[in-house]
Parts: structure tokens; sequence; C-alpha cells
């Protein structure tokens, strides 16, 4: 299994990039998002998703990999293809995905070509959860409460305890902005009450 490649850059549009790495050129489809993320640069690393069926074999490059976490995440709901889910990434940037889905905004994900208003619903219905529990990202950092380790090893616990990651931020959160020089006993105890 390919994880990424990393080459130069010999062809590059907005969808899709040719890697050349050791005298083969890679055709790897690609999202807006990571067009311009590439945009500029001569050579780059290309987190990729090996995409296989019994008539085609294709490559989907990310240029980071929450982005391919996300689109992982979006080809996982019933209905929503490959080919969907890059327009979904072309149209709007990971957050405001995961943020529209979180938020039940069925306007937003409907303005993405190809999603109607029923695809919409299930990938609201199917993915709410996963998202918030943080899934869909590769990123910790962008759940968590802040770079603090007492919140993160709180976090990390309560987490272990059964609540969901952010219902676990929010209250972490709420307990440091009363309280930031807490110690991970108390911080651990106050946001318990909280959830």
């Amino acid at each position: 299994m390919i994880d990424y490649i990393k080459g130069n850059i010999t062809e590059l549009n907005p969808t899709e990039v040719i890697l050349e790495c050791y005298g083969i050129g890679y055709r790897i489809l690609i999202s807006l998002q990571t067009y311009e993320g590439l945009n500029g640069k001569s050579d780059a690393k290309v987190y990729i998703h090996h995409y296989m069926r019994e008539d085609e074999e294709l490559y989907y490059g990310f240029a980071t990999k929450d982005e391919r976490e996300l689109f992982r995440l979006l080809i996982g709901v019933s209905g929503i293809g490959a080919s969907t889910s890059r327009m979904m990434l072309s149209s709007l940037t990971s957050d405001e995905i995961r943020n529209a889905i979180l938020a039940e905004d069925l306007n937003k994900i409907k303005s993405i070509k190809g999603i109607g208003t029923k695809s919409a619903q299930r990938l609201i219905l199917e993915l709410k959860d996963k998202v918030a529990k943080g899934g869909g990202s590769d990123n910790p950092v962008l759940f968590s409460p802040s770079s603090n380790p007492a919140a993160d090893e709180a976090t990390t616990a309560l987490v272990m305890l059964g609540f969901t990651k952010a219902n676990v931020s929010k209250a972490v959160s709420a307990v440091l902005k009363e309280k930031p020089s807490a110690s991970l006993e108390e911080l651990i105890k106050l946001a318990l009450k909280r959830l």
C-alpha cells in the first residue's frame, strides 16, 4: 500500500498532478485544496489514497494527511463516491466541511455540485458523531482544547472513560477559562462535573 509519493512536479493543473519519482511519472487526481498547496512548488510530498475497481485504478492525492483522512471518511458514506468527495474538497475547505456537518448545515453541503438534499442528510447523519470524535482528521490539535499538557492528558483520560472528544474538549476548555492554573487532578474533577 502506498502512503505517499515524494518527487518532482512535472505537470500541475487544478484537477491533477504528475509527480516524477525515480523516473516514474505518477498521474494523481487532486482537489483544489491540494492544488493550492502544491502551486508554485517544484517538488512535493503527496499523500495517496489508492482507489481500485475492476475496470480502473486511480491515485487520489492530498497535500496533507488531514485532507486525506476527511476524503476517506466521506467516501465511506453510502452514495458518496471518490469523484463526489473530491468535488466536496474542491468546493469547501476540510474545516468548512467538518463545521457544516457538525452544525447540520444542509444548505452549505447542498451548495456542492453533485450533492442533493438526501445525500446531504445522509452525510450529516452518518458522519456527525465521527467528526465530533475527531474522525476524518489527522490533526489532533484541531480538537484538543489547548497545547497545555495537563489539558491534553485530561482530555485523553476523559475520552477513555467513554465521553465524546467534542464534549470533553468543551468541558476542559471551560474549566481552563475559569481556572487556567488547574492541576491535572483538578482539571479532570471539574470537567467531570460539566459532563
